[in-house]
């Protein structure tokens, strides 16, 4: 009863319009109810203590390194590097694609951001080059999406911070499972673009080649600095932010003088408005996080699982397919903030290491991204490519299907995160 209460009071709403934020608090106010312990206080203190976390600092200062790096430079001069070494071989613009998703998600860690710069930069060429359009849109937004696995990770920082996990640890484990899903988009793209007839762009001279590199390096530099530094142990994931923030500031201001002063203010407001939605929405899952505690949903779940509690790789698939179901219908940040707290009693009950399951969830969110109805990737490369929803839904399933492979390959082989994790972790 209380679980059907929670979801009753959370989706309902949703289905009628509600925004997502003031649904949580509804489904915390119906769960309090139910209870016969409803206190406006309890709300409001929630509501403050959700977003009032050292470590959720670092989500405003990566999504403003993300704008700052889309309007100062550092992210056309990724493309522009990436066009240069591998521009020329066949389907070379695919595989730019994807080289320059997995440079910028370890740049801004927001997939929308990368979604709207690879979208901007690389579909008018790739359709210029006569590329088919609904296919080109599909392989940009699945490369997109590397975004929250590679570090550094929005998706990795809210994890942590709700269920309790190290950031650190996430941020390295998520580097291999980000690499196997590029290395994957590359074998699918070869796949369905070998029949297609473009124009190949010239091979470029080692001249050109190095131009390209000495005018990228100071935006590679930056993923170099933020995981030497959290390697280390020199900033935590909270000062990385900062660290990324104003390093992507002095190069777009000193170095390449993109950014005039004149625009600061433009990109500080951008910023500060995804960053308002984001921190709310932490806050008013906090309500409803407290009162799934309370009221044991992770237990009265649990109990559904047990069947399934002995044997780790079903337990997995049976969560994984239920986080695919909830992604088609629900964005990246609500599902963790929504997920986790209910999830993370039944991993630890299981014996399942909590950084592990962490990697898979963030991928099967990630992907959530680009699945329908909800799929906020999909909307903006439907916004830049001026595609409709139909079209780029048939150029995504190739790379839909090969990223859920790859997820798949991760449940049933948990030392392809946890080696990396003992090599490379604290």
């Amino acid at each position: 009863m209380t679980v059907t209460i929670f979801l009753g009071a959370l989706l309902g709403p949703m289905a009628l319009g509600v925004p997502i934020a003031f649904a949580l608090i509804l489904s915390g106010v119906a769960l309090m109810m139910h209870l016969g312990m409803f206190d406006a206080q309890i709300v409001a203190q929630n509501v403050l203590n959700g977003a009032d976390s050292f470590p959720l600092m670092a989500v405003p200062f990566f999504l403003l390194a993300g704008e700052v790096m889309n309007t100062g430079g550092l992210s056309r001069r990724i493309v522009d590097l990436a066009m240069a070494m591998v521009g020329h071989v066949r389907g070379g613009l695919g595989f730019v694609a994807i080289f320059a998703a997995c440079v910028l998600s370890s740049l801004s860690g927001s997939a929308v951001a990368d979604a709207a710069a690879l979208g901007a930069l690389l579909f008018p060429m790739m359709l210029k080059s006569g590329h088919d359009a609904a296919r080109t849109g599909g392989l940009l937004a699945s490369a997109s999406i590397i975004g929250p696995i590679i570090p550094p990770s929005i998706g990795f920082i809210l994890y942590g911070v709700v269920g309790g996990v190290s950031i650190t640890k996430l941020f390295l484990a998520g580097i291999f499972p980000g690499l196997m899903i590029a290395a994957a988009l590359c074998v699918t793209w070869m796949l369905v673009a070998r029949k297609e007839q473009f124009a190949l762009p010239p091979k470029q001279s080692g001249a050109v080649r190095m131009k390209a590199f000495v005018d990228s390096i100071w935006a590679l530099m930056l993923p170099v600095i933020i995981i030497v530094g959290l390697k280390f142990g020199v900033f935590t994931p909270t000062e990385a932010g900062v660290v990324a923030a104003v390093y992507s500031l002095f190069v777009s201001m000193v170095i390449y003088r993109e950014l005039p002063p004149a625009k600061l203010f433009h990109v500080f407001v951008a910023a500060a408005k995804i960053t308002a939605v984001v921190m709310f929405l932490v806050a008013c899952a906090a309500v409803s996080a407290w009162l799934v505690t309370v009221a044991d949903v992770p237990g009265k779940l649990a109990g559904l699982l047990e069947p399934l509690m002995d044997n780790q790789t079903l337990l997995l698939l049976a969560i994984m397919a239920l986080v695919v179901v909830v992604g088609t219908a629900m964005d990246m940040t609500p599902t963790i903030l929504i997920m986790t707290p209910v999830l993370m009693p039944i991993i630890k009950q299981a014996d399942i290491d909590p950084v592990y399951f962490g990697v898979l969830f963030i991928i099967n969110n990630a992907i959530g991204l680009i699945t329908p109805p909800v799929g906020t990737v999909l909307n903006v490369i439907c916004g830049v490519s001026k595609l409709n929803m139909e079209e780029l839904m048939k150029g995504v399933m190739p790379f839909l299907i090969a990223e859920l492979i790859v997820l798949f390959l991760l449940v049933l082989f948990p030392q392809l995160v946890t080696v990396p994790v003992a090599l490379f972790g604290h």
